[in-house]
């Protein structure tokens, strides 16, 4: 049994609005390659399929395509679990039809739990895998609201129901192991942030709650679990070094702070009743560079870029302390008739200049809140003391603000 898992693809995922559909399907090209080469039995996708709840033609399109070819890989079994980015609806629409081709798709939390227990069986019909497919947990499954709670009691709710959705889901499991009477392994698959989770700047994860809340610790899954397959970081990792709970990580970089990492998918493979793991490289499709420093750094890096003619998506950050009114025109006299493409150019500045909006080329949508409201909190110049109480009182209102657009999908 060889078992192949991947996570965070993000189809429809731009860079400085820069689209990039070339690279998902290179990606997804090189996937099926893989997936027959390494004659893998059963591929495992854990979450954000799609990088937004309204995915855009092109994403569908790469999505439909490629489960479409995977009959010809000699690939089984296919299981679709929904991530913070995913709409559950939108996944789950054709999930009937998806299930006459073997392929499971869970968005959401179900009722029963024993719903996201998938028995896998062979062409003769011995089952060969129970795959526990829970997908992200949004607040509402995992916990009851009740007002006036704090935030230190939404945060203990939080990471108790996760844990108790697990225990469920791997009690449910093992009873229909035991109900088989076969030495079959047992998968599950997760969509959430642990305790101590590596992350890079610029990756694009979202807080899946609110700061720090629902980061969970591994003792959350049972030995009942041969394997976890987890998606939600982008940096391939195991949890707490167990070798045998891992994110595989996105397969390409999401941003330039993961520019330099390498990308991988997992081969979980079941012999003789124990689990190993495999990490295969993917290979990139296009390289991002980011460049920092003052003028002559920022020169001489892309005349050095320029003299290698590849095809490089560039982020800029001038950091020279004299202002440079025509660094754009001086970028653009450098890397003219190249293959070189600077998607964003920025020079640091001041929290008072950035809230006085004297330059846009930040967006919202590229700033973290918390940090905003610092930002905001420093300009109002008020004490380093009082901040604390003030950002937990702004978290709670972004979990309840949180919640409500979420009951209202």
């Amino acid at each position: 049994m060889r078992i192949l898992h991947t996570a965070d693809w993000h189809l429809g995922r731009t860079l400085y609005n820069k689209t990039r559909y070339v690279e998902f399907q290179k990606f997804l090209d090189w996937l099926l390659e893989t997936i027959k080469e390494q004659s893998v039995d059963v591929l495992l996708v854990a979450g954000d399929v799609f990088d937004t709840a309204s995915p855009n033609n092109a994403a569908q399109q790469l999505y439909y395509r490629f489960l479409s070819q995977l009959s010809d890989t000699g690939c089984r079994h296919v299981v679709i679990t929904g991530g913070n980015h995913d709409s559950p609806t939108f996944l789950e629409a054709p999930k009937q039809l998806l299930r006459a081709l073997d392929i499971h798709v869970v968005g959401s939390a179900t009722d029963p739990v024993e719903d996201e227990v998938i028995l896998l069986s062979n062409s003769q019909g011995t089952p060969e895998l129970i795959v526990c497919a829970v997908p992200y947990l949004r607040d509402r499954d995992i916990r009851t609201s009740e007002a006036g709670e704090s935030l230190e009691t939404k945060e203990t709710k939080m990471r108790e129901g996760i844990a108790r959705h697990y225990a469920q889901v791997a009690n449910a499991a093992d009873h229909l192991r035991s109900s088989l009477g076969a030495a079959i392994p047992i998968v599950a698959m997760g969509h959430l942030y642990t305790a101590g989770g590596k992350t890079v700047e610029g990756d694009g994860v979202r807080n899946l709650y609110v700061g720090n809340l629902a980061h969970v610790e591994s003792t959350i899954f049972p030995p009942t679990f041969d394997y976890v397959a987890l998606g939600h970081l982008h940096v391939p990792q195991t949890v707490n070094d167990r070798e045998t709970v891992r994110f595989s990580g996105s397969p390409i970089p999401m941003g330039f702070g993961e520019a330099k990492q390498d990308k991988f998918v997992n081969i979980a493979q079941w012999t003789d009743n124990q689990m190993s793991v495999e990490l295969i490289p993917v290979p990139p499709s296009q390289k991002l560079e980011s460049i920092e420093g003052d003028w002559p750094d920022i020169e001489n890096r892309l005349n050095a870029l320029k003299q290698l003619g590849e095809s490089v998506w560039l982020e800029i950050v001038y950091q020279g302390l004299t202002p440079m009114a025509n660094l754009k025109d001086k970028i653009d006299q450098i890397i003219a008739e190249t293959p070189l493409e600077y998607l964003k150019v920025t020079t640091p500045r001041s929290y008072e200049s950035i809230l006085a909006c004297e330059d846009d080329s930040e967006s919202l949508e590229e700033m973290d809140p918390l940090d905003t409201f610092r930002r905001r909190l420093q300009a109002g110049k008020i004490p380093a003391e009082e901040w604390k109480p003030l950002e937990e009182a702004y978290q709670e209102i972004q979990l309840l603000m949180l919640e409500a657009e979420r009951q209202s999908k």
